[in-house]
């Protein structure tokens, strides 16, 4: 018989390892990894146009680009048409790990979801099972954000942040709010593995087999 128990332990995991999830996925799309050096562009005039400096942006294998010969446009896509044509074989490899990190945060997330229904498999207890893995998760997102400033000194890299950039130094570059979204959320994925033992303990006490004794399909304990 199914028991749908739900505690504010378990649910704040559950709710957490969903927002981890999508904050990994969406860094990982984002092409605001890095913000480029001011530009103007000159050739921008005329009443109502934005003839005032701008910042491009470069991610892993994006980049957003004013454009247009009246500059009213911005043109965000995927500068690297294949993998081999990412800017840094740093970069590659960091894609290739936060892409597993969140491939496998992805995947905790879906189980997440059914932990308010089962809570253990062939004896195993869900919670301890997703833990270890979110950690794993965590440990590849932090490999690969340690690689990414090792590729600052790619003729991508430089050709945003200036002749002086170069490993682990952007020179006129600034970092922007996806790396620091894929910081926040490894640091969030650890969290998350410490709260599934608190939501394993919360879902196994005393009280809330009191409550299945009872013949309770419905558990809710704060």
């Amino acid at each position: 018989m199914c028991h749908v128990i739900v505690t504010c332990r378990s649910m704040l995991w559950t709710l957490l390892s969903i927002v981890v999830a999508f904050a990994e996925l969406i860094a990982f799309m984002s092409p605001d990894w890095l913000l480029g050096f001011p530009r103007s562009d000159s050739s921008v005039t005329g009443a109502g146009v934005d003839s005032g400096e701008y910042r491009p942006s470069l991610g892993l294998y994006s980049r957003c680009l004013r454009v247009g010969n009246r500059g009213v446009g911005v043109s965000c896509g995927p500068y690297a048409g294949t993998f081999g044509e990412v800017a840094s074989g740093f970069w590659k490899a960091a894609m290739l790990f936060l892409a597993a990190g969140t491939l496998v945060l992805g995947c905790v997330a879906c189980i997440s979801i059914f932990t308010l229904c089962f809570q253990s498999i062939l004896k195993k207890s869900i919670f301890n099972i997703c833990g270890l893995l979110q950690a794993i998760g965590g440990l590849l997102l932090m490999v690969g954000l340690m690689l990414y400033p090792a590729g600052w000194g790619s003729e991508k890299v430089i050709s945003y942040c200036g002749p002086d950039a170069s490993p682990f130094r952007p020179a006129l570059c600034s970092l922007g709010w996806a790396f620091y979204a894929a910081i926040g959320g490894t640091l969030a994925t650890f969290l998350c593995a410490v709260l599934s033992a608190q939501a394993e303990i919360a879902t196994s006490s005393d009280k809330v087999q009191e409550e299945i004794e009872e013949g309770k399909s419905l558990i809710c304990l704060l």
